[in-house]
């Protein structure tokens, strides 16, 4: 077969092309707006609800005039008000019992019941959040035990899918999988110690059949069921992934009312999953085809192939002649076979238009999602009709690529030379034992510091001078002063507190990456490129398109000044290269591990000249770390070493008596202990309170000998934790690691919370802390 044919009979669903999901956060964050004001009580339930029916009109409308079919289910709907797991949990019942005053008598939780269990309210902790795979969306992580009765108790997602069909769309609904949504739940608190959610698969299963009925009721003619944990390798009990999938997916298949099933399995590969899925019964399959490779000897006639050859992880435009290469080497397996993403597109930005001072060139080297979704349109057309049909298409493609190819800020000789000259002895500082004894004659710091992890709150003040700045409205010194003004008050504010060890707020930072992005050669930053993080929290990333490079100091200025306004030892801050990557859109024509080292060394630049600023302790936060860990244990050992590798270039520069701290966040730790330990930081600062301190018998067992400091305040809820609850969890903390070891924080960085709730809980810590001691 040559590029130029057609993809013969038998025609594919959605010939047209497909995504398996779209930004629903609105192009202008339209609902994280809704969501602020309804949470804090200046608008309705009645409001929150026209805003979200107006977003999701328009995304059907949108992807209708960029060419998906609206009448064949190309369309899918997977709108969300906070997180698609929570959905998952609020439709099926799965409501942890500390919750059960928020059911209405038919079971279903109204919009602001189900942002309490998202936020927590009161004593009442919110469901744990963790990274969805190896992304930066954040979930809420399901709570399920023997006595979670799993019943279909919202409509929502059926009534989601008649709105569409009466304004004139046929949509694709998009559930999360049964397999996915029980292996990635945690045991309830009332669940015994041996009990896995696992175990409830049948249970649940029979929810799914009645929800399928449902939705066949209604009208739906495909049904596109997300189960990204058959791309992974997971280490829990009853984990038998193969044996699970071909028992849910007959018994789904065997319904006879349902829908058509699109098993989707974005994230990578499904590998020896492929076969058991082809088999089971289910009429079609979309495969992530840039994480994934395709299997060569598995038969798919008689299956609808999404062939996902157009990334939806990351901002890259296509290459069109190798994508099409990739999809019609599937239809050689017998599938019909169709275009589609790899992944849902809500993990990118919605468009190019407003980005125009990227400049042409940059620009023409992008594809956000109104582009990724004209991308599969093309590559549909072309399998349909033939490469001639979309000639120009292609054509400008090549020239997009070629240009990016020959950008000469892509390959700096001074970058490249560099680093090739780095050594081993590069990425190794003396002994801790050396280091400690360095650091306890220099600060003398008590038992149990108490510290922040870096940023305070970012208030309408501080927001309104950097827009004024931006436009010009602010002069350079005005800007300059008022962000001293609040550096000031944020170090008066710990002083006054209490605390050991300060920070200087990061007032002058927009977002912790793209402060950085700012300052590096290599980045590019846009205005409205945002992509939802959790909830109604946003990330805009920066793109990381070419070599970078430090042209100055970044950081020096503002952590000098906070130091002066201080005896106290006051934190240089800055952000690691693995978390830099992480929430960037990161240049895909070299390996990521060498892109990290880039960093490495402008950030080692970065720590030199703080040291010489007289800056003693230096915080180089690596919350992503584990973050982008390969979802195959066979990758994970590459990945840990070059990302440790990075961060140590970064550090292993500093003096013995400079006190090198780190920050982890939102990650399950216990596997990757032997790389926290090899990142060989002074002090680890890590997410802990949610999970109720979970982590540190891990540390424990591990023979962890640095310092830790475990989160005693979960600043991801507008909860203000008690000093009791905190120093439950202080006394918890101290039971695994000695009262030497021990530093006392927040989970993370203070950015998002206001400040009347910072100084409540930061007063409670202080006390708990106090107490403990």
């Amino acid at each position: 077969m040559s590029d130029n044919t057609p993809v013969a009979a038998p025609a594919p669903a959605f010939a047209g092309g497909t995504i398996l999901g779209y930004p629903r956060i609105g192009r202008n964050r339209e609902l994280k707006k809704a969501l602020e004001s309804f949470w804090k009580g200046t608008t309705t339930e009645a409001d929150l609800e026209a805003t979200a029916k107006e977003l999701r009109a328009f995304t059907r409308g949108q992807m209708a005039g960029l060419g998906l079919a609206k009448d064949d289910s190309s369309i899918p709907s997977n709108f969300s008000f906070y997180d698609h797991v929570l959905d998952a949990s609020v439709t099926f019942g799965a409501i942890p019992t500390r919750f059960k005053g928020l059911r209405a008598a038919d079971g279903s939780v109204d919009l602001a019941g189900y942002s309490t269990i998202a936020r927590g309210e009161g004593a009442h902790a919110p469901l744990e959040m963790t990274k969805w795979f190896d992304s930066n969306y954040h979930y809420l992580v399901p709570e399920i035990g023997p006595e979670t009765v799993f019943a279909l108790s919202s409509t929502r997602w059926v009534d989601e899918f008649v709105e569409a069909k009466d304004a004139g769309y046929l949509t694709r609904p998009v559930i999360t999988g049964p397999l996915t949504y029980l292996h990635l739940a945690k045991p309830s608190d009332d669940a015994p110690h041996d009990f896995a959610p696992i175990e409830r698969l049948d249970d649940l299963v029979a929810v799914y059949v009645e929800l399928l009925g449902a939705f066949k009721a209604a009208g739906a003619e495909w049904v596109q069921i997300d189960e990204p944990v058959l791309v992974a390798d997971i280490d829990a009990p009853h984990a038998d992934l193969l044996s699970q999938a071909e028992h849910v997916y007959a018994a789904l298949a065997a319904v006879e009312a349902r829908p058509q099933i699109l098993l989707a399995a974005p994230m990578g590969g499904l590998e020896d999953a492929l076969p058991v899925i082809a088999a089971s019964g289910v009429e079609g399959v979309a495969l992530d085809l840039v994480r994934g490779t395709l299997p060569t000897d598995v038969d798919l006639a008689g299956l609808t192939v999404v062939a996902g050859v157009v990334d939806g992880h990351n901002i890259w435009r296509t290459d069109l002649d190798k994508a099409l290469v990739k999809a019609r080497a599937v239809a050689e397996l017998g599938g019909a076979v169709t275009v589609g993403t790899s992944t849902s597109l809500f993990h990118v930005p919605h468009t190019l238009k407003g980005e125009e001072h990227l400049g042409a060139e940059l620009l023409s080297w992008l594809a956000f999602a109104d582009e990724k979704v004209a991308e599969v349109v093309t590559l549909a057309a072309a399998l349909r009709e033939g490469d001639d049909a979309v000639a120009d298409a292609l054509a400008e493609a090549r020239a997009a690529l070629a240009d990016r190819a020959a950008h000469p800020g892509t390959n700096r000789a001074d970058v490249r030379d560099r680093l090739a000259a780095v050594t081993p002895e590069d990425r190794d500082r003396t002994s801790y034992a050396v280091r400690a004894a360095a650091q306890e004659e220099r600060f003398h710091l008590p038992e149990l510091a108490t510290t922040t992890i870096g940023s305070f709150p970012q208030t309408p003040e501080i927001r309104k001078a950097r827009a004024a700045w931006a436009k010009g409205d602010l002069t350079d010194a005005d800007y300059e002063q008022a962000m001293k003004d609040e550096i000031a008050s944020v170090v008066e504010l710990q002083e006054d507190l209490g605390l050991d060890v300060l920070v200087h707020g990061e007032a002058e930072r927009n977002d912790m990456v793209q402060y950085f992005a700012e300052l590096l050669d290599g980045f590019s930053v846009t205005k409205n490129g945002w992509v939802q993080s959790y909830g109604s929290r946003c990330t805009r990333p920066s793109i990381l398109w070419g070599d970078v490079a430090r042209p100055q100091p970044m950081t020096v200025r503002w952590a000098t000044y906070a130091q002066s306004l201080s005896t106290k030892p006051v934190k240089g801050m800055l952000t690691g290269p693995v978390t830099i990557l992480a929430w960037s859109f990161v240049r895909d024509d070299q390996p990521l591990a060498v892109t990290a080292d880039q960093v490495g060394l402008a950030l080692r630049d970065e720590v030199t000249d703080l040291e010489a600023a007289g800056i003693g302790i230096i915080q180089v936060d690596e919350p992503a770390l584990r973050e982008l860990l390969p979802l195959r244990r066979r990758d994970q050992a590459a990945y840990l070493e070059w990302s440790v590798g990075s961060f140590r270039l970064s550090t292993a520069g500093a003096k013995d008596d400079t006190q090198v701290h780190t920050h982890l966040c939102y990650s399950e730790f216990g596997e990757i202990i032997d790389a926290i330990d090899g990142l060989d930081a002074d002090v680890t600062s890590i997410e802990a309170a949610r999970s109720r301190m979970e982590v540190l018998p891990a540390i424990r067992s591990h023979g962890y000998e640095r310092q830790i400091g475990p989160g005693v305040w979960d600043i991801h809820s507008p909860r203000i934790p008690s000093t009791q609850e905190m120093t439950e969890l202080l006394t918890l903390a101290k039971e695994s690691i000695s009262g030497r070891q021990l530093w006392v924080n927040p989970d993370c960085g203070l950015k998002t919370r206001g400040y009347r709730e910072t100084v409540a809980s930061l007063e409670n810590l202080v006390a708990a802390t106090k107490a403990v001691r």
